[in-house]
């Protein structure tokens, strides 16, 4: 995990899910947090886009 912290400051792991297990077989998912949508799209290069 390059750039992000493992542990949080009350000292437990965040769950970890690997990219695999949101996409399956698809290259974009959408994401309801309370009333707004966000679409995670994976790109050509792998790289992970969140757009609202």
């Amino acid at each position: 995990m390059s750039g992000i912290a493992p542990i949080r400051a009350d000292g437990k792991m965040p769950p970890i899910l690997e990219s695999r297990q949101l996409f399956g077989n698809t290259r974009e998912v959408l994401i309801r947090h309370g009333t707004e949508t966000y679409r995670l799209r994976q790109t050509q290069a792998g790289k992970l886009i969140l757009t609202k």
